[in-house]
């Protein structure tokens, strides 16, 4: 007999966690906890299900796609705004926890992702930490934001504030430094990317931890996952302007500090900038290609294993 298909969709809750399996229906609900967890992987186990999603929910669902992929399972976290547009595009409007179980359950059955592994001990710990960095330098912003028109009783403690953000900064950063020099492929890949001028520690990691597709994919395949890739906006007779939008937006931040860097102190991205500019492209629009650009050689850097004095030359 031929083995029916099976699709699982977990829609995940601080406290709850709600299962859908497609096509049998069948529906249930476990604590998001470790005794919860386990119940759901021994049920699940015994389906065997072809592939299970769950929506990213800003770590809530770690443990259990943790649970999951030790078990063996086929699991695969997407994007909560890919999900929810296809329960959109099915007609499905209402949103509650089963619902929401139901369509990740039919978004699986229909897009089957393909899974991927999951990160190692020592990758996660290090985005542990670079999320958290980000974090201060968020609450470093915003109390350096409030300091103007503050009353100089108030101005005291959010400096106060400021000087501890920045210390615990120094802590956090010597932490990333040390966990991640202490691996060989991390610290060499580190410094592959640090040998280009503009990328510097912050970018070289961010790029790193949150983009580990770096090096493993063609350059329009990188450009389009960070969000940097022109994308055409036509109908008809009409051509729209080429626009980019979507990919990892913390990424293409850092990217973008580091080429607007690289416009000043890296001779090529400097000379293509500048070639740009006098073929009468605006600042923004030259930034923008610099970006992809610059993504690109980093890109190949890393696959090719080329540090950026030979990759220049050579190009």
């Amino acid at each position: 007999m031929s083995v029916v298909p099976c699709f699982v969709g977990i829609d995940v809750a601080k406290a709850q966690l709600d299962i859908a399996v497609r096509p049998s229906g069948e529906r249930w609900a476990v604590s998001n906890d470790t005794s919860g967890i386990v119940t759901l992987v021994d049920r699940l186990q015994t389906l065997p299900p072809t592939l299970i999603v769950l929506e990213a929910t800003g770590g809530l669902e770690r443990a259990a796609t943790a649970a999951l992929a030790t078990a063996g399972l086929p699991v695969v976290v997407v994007n909560p705004r890919q999900a929810r547009d296809f329960a959109r595009a099915t007609g499905q409007l209402a949103k509650t926890d089963a619902l929401d179980a139901r369509a990740l359950a039919h978004f699986a059955d229909v897009i089957r992702p393909t899974p991927r592994p999951l990160p190692d001990a020592q990758t996660q710990a290090l985005r542990a930490l670079l999320g958290r960095r980000q974090q201060l330098i968020g609450m470093r912003t915003a109390e350096q934001n409030r300091l103007a028109g503050t009353s100089e009783h108030l101005a005291k403690d959010i400096e106060a504030h400021i000087a501890w953000l920045n210390d615990r900064l120094a802590t956090l950063d010597d932490a990333l430094e040390t966990l991640l020099r202490a691996s060989p492929l991390w610290r060499a890949n580190d410094d592959l990317l640090q040998s280009a001028p503009g990328i510097g520690p912050v970018c070289a990691r961010t790029l790193l931890l949150e983009l580990p597709e770096l090096g493993t994919l063609t350059r329009q395949q990188i450009a389009a996952l960070v969000g940097v890739a022109p994308l055409n906006c036509d109908s008809g007779t009409l051509r729209g302007r080429r626009m980019i939008w979507g990919g990892r937006a913390h990424v293409r931040t850092v990217l973008y500090m580091g080429t607007l860097v690289a416009t000043r102190y890296n001779p090529r991205i400097k000379a293509f900038y500048e070639r740009l500019l006098a073929a009468g492209k605006l600042k923004k629009v030259a930034l923008t290609a610099c970006m992809r650009k610059f993504l690109t050689i980093l890109n190949a850097m890393l696959k090719h294993r080329t540090p950026w004095r030979a990759q220049a030359v050579q190009g």
